[in-house]
């Protein structure tokens, strides 16, 4: 396996209607002996409001390359925390042990990787009554898999960005700014 340093990538993958489920991961992929390695074990530590934990598929499934979440929203309550460490975690898991298994991820040489990924979980999940959880799953592990892609594959390419400068823009934009 060559070695992987620091690479990044994001997805976002939107909710069913009437849901607040939509999962946007930025991961950071890289060796443990770099800088990826190294913002790894300073994240050990606990922030109020931002927990931080290992990404494990169930209990005593700790998923490789051992990852870290943590999450872009501050924690208020135990329901959204127990979704957290429940359906998200759960998903983002498999999605890791999926890249895996499909080669996008190199089985060789795991053990000398680390991963970060921040974590989007809408706050309104915590107390939606009607919360559909099986759509919180296939977000958080459909965005899971195409940001871990993209970090990987290095996309999108600058090349990418490039051609389409003019024809793609945030969503925040509409009305804001005209190409």
């Amino acid at each position: 396996m060559s070695e992987i340093w620091f690479r990044t990538g994001e997805a976002t993958v939107l909710a069913a209607e009437g849901q607040y489920t939509d999962a946007m991961p930025e991961v950071l992929i890289g060796s443990v002996r770099g800088p990826v390695g190294q913002a790894f074990a300073s994240m050990l530590g606990q922030v109020q409001g931002h927990t931080r934990m290992f990404v494990v598929r169930d209990l005593n499934q700790l998923v490789r390359p051992a990852t870290l979440m943590t999450t872009k929203v501050t924690i208020h309550t135990a329901e959204y925390a127990e979704l957290l460490g429940g359906v998200v975690q759960a998903a983002t898991g498999d999605a890791i042990v999926d890249c895996v298994i499909e080669g996008i991820l190199p089985k060789d040489g795991l053990d000398e990787l680390c991963m970060i990924i921040t974590i989007w979980l809408d706050e309104r999940c915590g107390s939606h009554e009607e919360l559909d959880r099986k759509d919180l799953y296939r977000t958080n592990y459909e965005a899971t898999k195409l940001a871990i892609g993209r970090a990987i594959r290095g996309e999108p390419t600058i090349d990418e960005l490039i051609a389409n400068r003019k024809t793609v823009k945030h969503y925040a934009l509409d009305g804001v700014i005209d190409y």
